[in-house]
């Protein structure tokens, strides 16, 4: 069973039955157990044809007459072997990693160590590497079983978050005096915010005047503003940090701090449907740039080491979700449909932010 969006029009979702495909010499089927499903998955799809993220999991074959592009929304989550033609996974065995939003997976099994196992499928031999490695549960420093549930929700997110602030630090902070964070009360605004404020800085966040009140019952923000005051900000050597993706709001803040904006980092489109800004001429200010992390994470795998970074992650994340359950509330969906609307009701940013999502394909609720 897999779900599928309409890569033209979002809001249409299908959900198709499918056959199990027959495996060969060093493959493995995967059964989807459970994932994680938030704004994030949505940036996937806003940014989909751009970064690739349609093509780790290609959609089905359409019914003769049926010219619609459809594909598949990666998520993350876990899954274990069902069945296996590779002496390099057992059946039983469990892995934390990217998915489909579907019941089952099958990869070829490519490099295996005792912590990974990379799926080198042919349709994604062009695809970053960091998304096609499947982490063993048995070995993954930062798996445990109480925490399982807040991993695939927030750890992806969290990555980011790093990443994020990683970016900056490497970079002196661009001598920004402070950061300025839109999507505020997002998951990876807050794990950015975290971080930045265990290091000193400043950090002002944006959002809608909705969720206003529940950014600042968190308390990680020095400020918290909404979207119109932007016209209001302190002119400080700042720099912004766009994870909500609207185009007004981006234009806003540079034509507002034009001289003093030292950075502009664009970070994903949780406001994947705003309008566009009427102005069609160049942002006053340094031009937009997008972080694409794979490219930070290769330079400090480099700088570091892959055991040094990943202890450097795992010690970030032990602190950030001991910090999690204070404001977040964890809420299980079961069954095909009912991913489904909650997809719908994240495009629409019908959700709760004090509300994390986990999700299975069968009604069956995750224990």
């Amino acid at each position: 069973m897999d779900i599928e969006i309409n890569r033209g029009d979002f809001r249409e979702l299908r959900i198709i039955a499918t056959e199990p495909a027959e495996l060969a010499e060093g493959q493995a089927r995967l059964g989807v157990e459970r994932f994680g499903l938030s704004t994030n998955n949505v940036t996937y799809a806003v940014v989909g044809d751009m970064l690739s993220y349609w093509d780790f999991f290609p959609a089905s074959d359409t019914e003769p007459g049926d010219d619609t592009n459809w594909g598949r929304v990666p998520v993350w989550g876990f899954a274990s072997v069902l069945e296996t033609r590779s002496d390099d996974v057992r059946v039983g065995e469990r892995f934390f990693g990217y998915l489909p939003m579907s019941d089952e997976l099958v990869v070829t099994v490519g490099s295996a160590n005792p912590f990974t196992v990379s799926d080198v499928s042919a349709h994604r031999a062009h695809l970053p590497g960091a998304y096609n490695s499947l982490r063993r549960c048995a070995s993954d420093p930062s798996y445990t079983d109480a925490t399982a549930d807040l991993q695939m929700l927030l750890y992806p997110l969290f990555f980011t978050s790093f990443v994020i602030d990683d970016f900056l630090e490497d970079n002196a902070d661009f001598g920004a005096e402070r950061l300025v964070i839109s999507s505020a009360s997002s998951k990876t605004a807050l794990g950015a915010a975290f971080l930045a404020k265990a290091r000193g800085i400043t950090v002002v966040g944006m959002t809608s005047p909705a969720n206003k009140a529940f950014t600042e019952s968190i308390g990680i923000y020095d400020e918290v503003l909404t979207y119109d005051d932007a016209a209001d900000l302190p002119l400080l050597p700042t720099a912004f940090i766009d994870v909500a993706g609207n185009q007004n709001t981006l234009a806003a803040v540079h034509t507002r701090l034009a001289d003093v904006l030292v950075h502009s980092m664009i970070v994903g489109d949780t406001h994947w449907d705003a309008e566009v800004a009427e102005s069609s001429g160049a942002l006053p200010g340094p031009r937009p740039a997008f972080l694409f992390a794979p490219s930070q994470i290769a330079k400090r795998t480099e700088d570091w080491g892959t055991e040094e970074l990943n202890r450097r992650v795992a010690d970030a994340w032990g602190r950030f979700i001991a910090w999690v359950p204070s404001w977040l509330t964890l809420e299980h969906r079961g069954g095909a449909e009912a991913v489904r609307s909650l997809f719908l009701d994240l495009l629409e940013n019908k959700i709760d932010p004090a509300i994390g999502y986990t999700c299975t394909m069968t009604e069956e609720v995750a224990s």
